[in-house]
Formats: C-alpha cells, sequence, structure tokens
C-alpha cells in the first residue's frame, strides 16, 4: 500500500498561513517554518531554516533554528561555508543522512553534529523568485527520518519561501510609501518657507527658492532642514502678534 502523509486540517491552516504577507522579518517567518517541521514531519525532533542570496554562489542571508545546539550547527556551516546545508542551497538537491554515525561525506562536520544528539538529518530547499530556502529536519535516533515523509518538509520550504519573499516585498512596499511620503513632507514644507521668503522678501517663486539653497549651502545644512526653520519661525512670530 502506498504511503501517504497525513496533514491535519490544523497543520494545512497554518502552513497556508505561512505564505501570506505579514508585518514580520525573514527570520520571524523561518522561525515558523522550523517550528511547524518538528511538529508535523514524524521523526523530526528539531528543525533548522536558511534564507540564501542567488546567484553563482549563494551565501546565508537570515536564519534560525528550535534549539541552541542546531541553531549552532547551521550557523558554523554558515561560517565554514561547507556541509550539507550549503551543498543543498547550492546544489538546489534535497539531502538525506539516515545515520550520522555512517556518514562520510561531510567529515568535519558530522563529528559536531554527534556529540550535539544527530543521528539523522534531511535537507529540503526550495527556489522563490530571488529568494532561497533551506529546511534541515534532524532526527535523534538513526532512521527517524522517513524519506517517505520528507515531502512534508518539501511543503513546508516552499511555503517557506513564499513567506520570505512576500515578507521582503512587503518590507520593500513599506519602504517605497515612507520614502515617497517623506519626499512629499519634504516638498510641502520646502514651498511653505518660499512662501514665506516671497512674502517677506517681495520676490517670485525661482528666486526664494533660489535663496534657500543659497542658505542651505552657506551654512551646510540641509534644504529641509532650513526650510522647516524658516517655516517654524514664521509661525512663531504670527502666534506672538496675535
Amino acid at each position: 500500500m502506498a504511503f501517504e502523509t497525513q496533514i491535519s486540517s490544523e497543520l494545512a491552516t497554518q502552513v497556508a498561513r505561512l505564505g501570506l504577507v505579514q508585518e514580520a522579518s525573514a527570520t520571524v517567518a523561518l522561525r515558523r517554518i522550523t517550528e511547524l517541521a518538528t511538529r508535523a514531519v514524524h521523526g523530526c525532533a528539531g528543525a533548522t531554516a536558511v534564507r540564501w542570496s542567488t546567484g553563482e554562489a549563494s551565501e546565508p542571508l537570515d536564519q534560525a533554528g528550535t534549539h541552541p545546539h542546531l541553531a549552532y550547527l547551521s550557523e558554523i556551516q554558515c561560517v565554514r561555508g561547507a556541509g550539507p546545508i550549503y551543498d543543498a542551497a547550492r546544489s538546489e538537491t534535497p539531502i538525506f543522512c539516515g545515520d550520522t554515525l555512517a556518514e562520510t561525506r561531510w567529515p568535519e562536520y558530522t563529528p559536531l553534529a554527534l556529540q550535539r544528539g544527530v543521528r539523522c538529518f534531511a535537507d529540503t530547499v526550495y527556489r522563490t523568485g530571488p529568494v532561497i530556502v533551506t529546511l534541515t529536519m534532524y532526527g535523534v535516533v538513526p532512521g527517524a527520518l522517513d524519506r517517505r515523509e520528507l515531502s512534508l518538509g518539501a511543503l513546508l520550504a516552499a511555503q517557506g519561501g513564499a513567506a520570505v519573499s512576500n515578507t521582503r516585498l512587503y518590507e520593500d512596499a513599506h519602504r517605497t510609501a515612507t520614502q515617497l511620503r517623506q519626499a512629499v513632507e519634504a516638498r510641502s514644507i520646502v514651498d511653505q518657507a518660499k512662501g514665506v521668503l516671497m512674502h517677506a522678501m517681495g520676490c517670485d517663486a525661482d528666486t526664494a527658492f533660489a535663496e534657500l539653497k543659497r542658505i542651505s549651502q552657506t551654512r551646510h545644512v540641509k534644504l529641509t532642514a532650513i526650510a522647516q526653520r524658516i517655516v517654524s519661525g514664521s509661525r512663531t512670530e504670527t502666534s506672538g502678534h496675535r
């Protein structure tokens, strides 16, 4: 009989929510992936997730883990630039180790994993546009992770990649909106300052703006800061005459 991973309605809802745009950082999104993997994947005692840059050589950007020992194993690979997580990210190919004690592919990494109680692990990887996310699941006994259940890990990595990508898009959109608002506010305060100078000097708008620039350059102060001072001074003077 074919093996099928069972996904509860609660888990399905939480997985779906991973891809929604949230006011959260990429690290928070990665942490959610690791927590879901630990709860949902049979034999998974803990997990780590890493967001990578894309290009000729993938580099780690953000990471999260469910336990300090596992976070260390992820971090040491990122520092050394070698290990199963790095290989998975660069080749964009899943990696599976059924028994860490018998593993020979990463002689510098496996002793560190064994010292921290890791007896098996699996790396899944998913690319969403310019974002690569790796999810590593760890077991505490040999064979604890079943290859047939790793499709759920792949699903979490895919949704996690979407979550991280959406978070980045949200951050970019929020940053752009903030910059636009600041630009509008700056333009408004400069226009007000020009009006004050036009009234005080009896000049046109171009002359008033040229005077603002002259003061800014002479005093080595930003144009908007000079404009703010002029407007604030005008308001204070007006209030004092009431």
